[in-house]
């Protein structure tokens, strides 16, 4: 994959690289920070091939043959009449764990030559949470990093207590010297140097292999999962979308232990910052995917009914029955310097656990796993009507979490739950979309109820919950001067006013009647809402909108999902055509595959469509968002 600023990105087995067009590292930080990463952790800083101290210059910049493997081609400085002696043509590869360059020197000339190669190789080990742009910095205390010669190659050591993880680099053949690096921040990068010697017009090759060894994993290959085909011919834009997106999906897939300590594979959220489990997103992605790969989100409920909170943690936002927001395994989670090993501040994971738990059962009439995580089901509902807020306060609500999440639904920046002025809600917060999640939850569980688990009184007191909620909702939410929906409830039960797609969940979950639900579905494809490409997550023309913000005017793909399966539950028909042009017009732009984000800049202003800057590509649920697309227009 080659993004927009000539960087190559090669993934696989729950381990990406992010390359210069050169193929090079430079241990960079912010929006897009290079080097070799597994499970959260940097395993490569710096790879940076010169040749007699110089560097190279790039006749042809990397590029992907597949997901994995790139190639680029490079010569030392030459001039017109003193043309380079030999030319390097660099392919790297990546498998589980491993990068693996391999180079081929071809000299030019007729006569032999001798080939000074160098490679500068670091590893800082740096966890993701520390290479973001805000530059914030963590305390490591008695934190050591070192390197040493071997064998092969090089090995790079990092310890801290009881934390350790380690790079490997084995060379063949081996170097003729290894030597402390110049102009290294800290004394453990290390160069190697190789004479190569070619024969007239003759060639000579080098392979070298980094394996990461991150604390307490072992990357191991996933087994293949032999992508569902959504036709046998993909014919039109839509069904090349399919394709890309379940190849996508593929990249993405990770293992996870599932609740009876078995390995499972199931979709990480993106890259290059969510390679792990998450809730909300492992959720909704597994949802889209129903049709076509059931088996997803058997793993996904299986992966998230094992890490369901059983305490009460107020680091963590841990409590018994809650499903897990996000997991991570790098050294300041295993720490707790962030609270992100198992975080969860997301208010909809656990109504959305019960929606897919029951989309499976319904999609598949396979009783077993409704079964065995009937338990896990129970205390997700006990939540909901507990600390999830349902009895006590009338909704699932949530409070800002000031040392994670300030906003715990799917627009979790700050700022984006707003009202028309631009104001963020404060106090107990009860967005709209949760709501809906929650009145589906209790029908999908119900249905379980007295399907599966034979609880007749259960499935009563959960009928009458969600029938209870729909009347609160109807008559809290609804704004008759905008005749749509509030954006959410503040902590002074005041309606949140901002116009947002949010609304558009509404239709999914069925909480609203059949006239409001159509109303709201027109609105959402004006102009102020609808860019042509997508639906904005705020209309255009409010104060707060901004076309290039997370959440309050650009448009997201996932979110256009939801909302387009909601208009095919209410035979919105023209609409949802709408809705699926745009978004297919827009994949077609980026080879087929659609970003996490797009900007909000109306289609008619630009040729294609705007790329929102910090966008992960691939991403899981904007991947699967053509198969729901398709399931859409299929329901009609």
């Amino acid at each position: 994959m080659t993004g927009a600023d000539n960087r190559v990105q090669l993934v696989r087995d729950a381990t990406f690289v992010l390359l210069a067009a050169d193929g090079d590292i430079s241990g960079t930080r912010g929006t897009t920070p290079d080097g070799l990463f597994s499970y959260d952790a940097r395993h490569l800083s710096r790879w940076q091939l010169t040749v007699a101290g110089t560097a190279l210059s790039t006749l042809v910049p990397a590029e992907t043959a597949d997901d994995h493997t790139s190639t680029c081609v490079l010569t030392p400085q030459g001039t017109r009449d003193n043309p380079p002696a030999f030319t390097v043509f660099r392919q790297q590869s990546l498998s589980a764990g491993a990068f693996t360059e391999h180079v081929r020197l071809v000299n030019n000339r007729p006569e032999p030559v001798t080939a000074h190669l160098e490679l500068t190789v670091d590893a800082d080990f740096a966890d993701l949470f520390e290479l973001r742009s805000d530059d914030r910095h963590y305390p490591k205390p008695d934190a050591t990093r070192e390197s040493r010669t071997t064998d092969g190659g090089v090995l790079f050591d990092y310890r801290r207590d009881d934390w350790h993880a380690r790079t490997t680099l084995t060379c063949h053949p081996a170097p003729d010297s290894v030597e402390p690096a110049e102009n290294a921040d800290v004394p453990t990068g290390r160069t190697l140097r190789w004479r190569l010697p070619l024969a007239a017009h003759g060639q000579a090759e080098l392979h070298v292999s980094a394996q990461a060894h991150p604390h307490g994993r072992t990357p191991h290959t996933l087994v293949p999962s032999h992508p569902t085909h959504v036709t046998s011919e993909a014919s039109d834009d839509l069904d090349r979308a399919c394709e890309r997106g379940l190849a996508d999906i593929d990249l993405l897939t990770i293992p996870a232990t599932g609740v009876d300590g078995e390995e499972v594979h199931v979709p990480a959220a993106g890259i290059p910052w969510f390679l792990t489990l998450f809730g909300r997103d492992s959720l909704l992605t597994s949802y889209f995917l129903l049709p076509f790969r059931p088996a997803t989100a058997a793993a996904t409920l299986s992966a998230l009914a094992a890490t369901q909170g059983s305490r009460y943690d107020p680091y963590s936002g841990e409590q018994p029955g809650r499903i897990v927001h996000e997991t991570r395994h790098g050294e300041l989670a295993h720490f707790r310097q962030v609270p992100y090993g198992r975080y969860y501040g997301a208010v909809d994971a656990t109504p959305l656990f019960l929606v897919l738990l029951h989309a499976h059962y319904e999609a598949t009439g396979d009783r077993t796993l409704a079964q065995r995580l009937e338990k896990h089901a129970r205390q997700a509902v006990d939540w909901m009507l507990t600390d999830g807020g349902l009895e006590t306060h009338g909704y699932l609500v949530y409070e800002p979490d000031p040392g994670g999440l300030v906003n715990q639904n799917w627009k979790d920046s700050e700022g984006a739950v707003c009202f028309a002025d631009g104001t963020q809600a404060e106090g107990r917060i009860a967005v709209s979309e949760a709501q809906g999640y929650a009145y589906d939850a209790l029908l999908r569980t119900a249905t379980l109820a007295q399907s599966v688990w034979e609880d007749e009184a259960y499935a009563r007191r959960l009928r009458e919950s969600a029938a209870r909620l729909r009347d609160r909702f109807r008559t809290d939410f609804w704004m008759p001067h905008a005749d749509f929906p509030a954006l959410a409830l503040d902590g002074a039960g005041r309606q949140v006013d901002a116009l947002a797609s949010d609304a558009g969940h509404l239709l999914w979950s069925g909480i609203l009647d059949a006239d409001h639900a159509r109303r709201v579905g027109r609105r959402l494809v004006a102009p102020d809402f609808f860019s042509g490409w997508a639906i904005r997550t705020l209309a255009a023309g409010q104060q707060p909108y901004h076309p290039l913000s997370y959440h309050r005017g650009s448009a997201w793909p996932h979110d256009n999902a939801v909302i387009a399966l909601g208009m095919a539950r209410y035979g919105l028909a023209e609409e949802l055509a709408t809705v699926t042009e745009g978004l297919v017009a827009a994949a077609a732009h980026h080879g087929h595959r659609l970003p996490e984000v797009i900007a909000g800049y109306d289609r008619s202003a630009t040729g294609k469509p705007v790329p929102y800057p910090h966008s992960c590509s691939p991403q899981a649920w904007a991947a699967a968002t053509p198969l729901a697309l398709r399931t859409a227009r299929g329901s009609l």
